[in-house]
């Protein structure tokens, strides 16, 4: 069962940018830590940025300059902005929520993902 909505994917051409979003299909109190992953076709998947309840944030080293992951507490959303976009960026992206349902309910939800595509 899919608890988060990816939405932003699409075709895109080389140092181009896109900017996924990712919010909760459910109702939630509020959001922890949220990741992205990403799984290029015909491999694994694979973390591209995780961001930690302090708002502390981490990327793996290929996109490291180019992406940038943020969260709207208020909105209980999440973002990721993707720059300089190269043609190995092409894969089926993934959120990855964890926080609270309500005041004693922890949750851990997934996407069912967004396509980018880079080429020219």
């Amino acid at each position: 069962q899919v608890q988060l909505e990816e939405s932003g994917g699409g075709l895109v051409q080389p140092v181009g940018s896109l900017r996924l979003s990712c919010a909760s299909s459910e109702h939630i109190l509020k959001i922890d830590s949220m990741a992205w992953y990403r799984q290029p076709p015909g491999r694994q998947r694979e973390l591209v940025a995780s961001i930690t309840s302090d708002g502390s944030t981490s990327y793996g080293d290929s996109v490291k300059g180019r992406f940038t992951l943020s969260r709207d507490t208020a909105k209980k959303m999440g973002f990721l902005q993707m720059n300089a976009l190269k043609t190995e960026d092409t894969a089926k992206y993934f959120c990855n929520a964890q926080g609270m349902k309500a005041w004693t309910t922890p949750f851990d939800y997934w996407g069912g993902g967004t396509e980018v595509t880079v080429s020219s």
